[in-house]
């Protein structure tokens, strides 16, 4: 089993409108709601492919009864007495405006209550996905602490966050950290495989074994948001499976590109995943 970490989750809602114009009333056309949070991504994108996926995290209020409702793959959360945040995306037919809520500050016995549940479900599980960002009131080190125990239970882990969140949980030794190229700059050093996410370019992966870049047939235009966690998936099930390197990230690749085809993040493209993969290009790098 495969279990994915949100320490951050939220109810992503959508707003469409014909223009955005600042100080003015808008009638909305179109609201979309759904299970945000990049670890749900990556558990959305796990269950659509018939992968056994558990995704956990910490939930509350109405809001979180919410997300927990959308949620499609099984899941354990924690329950938290402050309220899940939204997020606020505004589509005007040109871009799209984004408005974070800043989310629920998190207690000491909550998050003890979590890291009991955690504990629990990586004892029986081959791989844990650790990702997003963290709410207030957590440790800065709390994705560090989820991978030493992870580690402590021989359960392997990937590590998709940024910041000191990153740098810290990063020196605590995961199997795999996915950073973009931004995000690379603030790692530091350290011995885990690093798979180095480029966008529509591709990936760049050092690793024990060696180095390699993949990159697309071709660039896909659609909704780039969930492109990241399809990658992560793809790297946690390699990681369960003992897929060489060059075929995992061949599959990252190929399932990432599907995941832009989609329109809602946390889905995929299943026809445009199975006509890429064999077509990425793969070769070693550095």
């Amino acid at each position: 089993m495969i279990v994915t970490v949100t320490l951050n989750p939220a109810l992503d809602l959508t707003y469409t409108v014909d223009a955005l114009v600042p100080h003015a009333t808008h009638r909305v056309g179109q609201v979309a709601e759904r299970a945000g949070g990049k670890g749900l991504n990556v558990a959305g994108v796990l269950h659509a492919l018939g992968e056994p996926v558990l995704a956990t995290g910490l939930l509350g209020g109405a809001t979180g009864a919410a997300v927990a409702a959308r949620t499609r793959p099984p899941h354990r959360f924690t329950t938290i007495a402050g309220e899940t945040r939204r997020t606020v995306t505004v589509l005007d037919g040109v871009d799209a405006t984004g408005l974070w809520e800043p989310g629920p500050v998190v207690t000491g016995e909550e998050w003890a209550a979590f890291r009991t549940l955690y504990t629990d479900l990586v004892r029986g599980a081959a791989v844990v996905v650790l990702s997003g960002s963290l709410p207030q009131g957590l440790p800065v080190d709390a994705y560090a602490q989820l991978v030493r125990l992870a580690r402590r239970y021989d359960c392997r882990s990937v590590l998709d966050t940024s910041g000191a969140a990153l740098r810290l949980g990063a020196a605590a030794g995961p199997d795999v950290v996915k950073p973009n190229a931004d995000e690379l700059r603030a790692l530091g050093p350290t011995d885990s495989a690093v798979v180095e996410s480029h966008g529509p370019r591709g990936l760049i992966a050092r690793t024990p074994q060696g180095a390699w870049r993949a990159a697309p047939p071709e660039v896909v235009t659609g909704n780039p948001t969930g492109a990241g966690d399809a990658c992560a998936a793809a790297i946690a099930r390699g990681l369960r499976d003992g897929t060489p390197w060059p075929r995992l990230l061949a599959d990252a690749v190929a399932l990432a590109a599907a995941a832009v085809v989609a329109p809602v993040a946390g889905e995929i493209d299943v026809n445009h995943y199975r006509a890429t993969k064999e077509r990425v290009h793969v070769q070693p790098h550095g």
